[in-house]
């Protein structure tokens, strides 16, 4: 399959909740109350809980999981910026699209964005390079 330069990849779109961010807490062992504990985080400059900024980020690698396959699984590289928290009941969209072919690797620019249209992540993910035409 070939990806042309200007592609947009098909995106992921997830539905936080306060159950989501608790699980992953569980599961990669961050107990920060800033994440699970509303009472504690309603005290702090963000007002309320947030997801992990992985947690989000999770969201970029299965889009580009969805596109590239095995071949970001083994090999694919991001290089983003957290812009802004995502909060429990935010929609969050990650999207990419094919900017540019170099060094034998397929490069996209990527963001997420929340239902609001906040920007949360932006960036590059770099992945061993299939067919793009410039």
């Amino acid at each position: 399959m070939t990806l042309d330069v200007g592609t947009e990849l098909t995106p992921v779109v997830k539905e936080l909740t306060q159950e989501k961010i608790n699980r992953y807490a569980r599961a990669g062992g961050d107990g920060n109350p800033l994440h699970t504990d509303p009472e504690f985080a309603a005290r702090t400059q963000f007002g309320g809980t947030i997801a992990h900024g992985l947690l989000v980020l999770a969201y970029l690698s299965e889009m580009m999981t969805a596109a590239f396959g095995q071949a970001w699984l083994s090999g694919g590289r991001l290089k983003v910026r957290f812009k802004a928290p995502a909060r429990p009941g935010d929609t969050v969209s990650a999207v990419g699209r094919v900017v540019r072919a170099e060094g034998g690797r397929t490069v996209c620019a990527v963001e997420c964005r929340n239902q609001r249209d906040e920007l949360l992540i932006s960036g590059e993910a770099a992945c061993p390079a299939r067919e793009v035409a410039a």
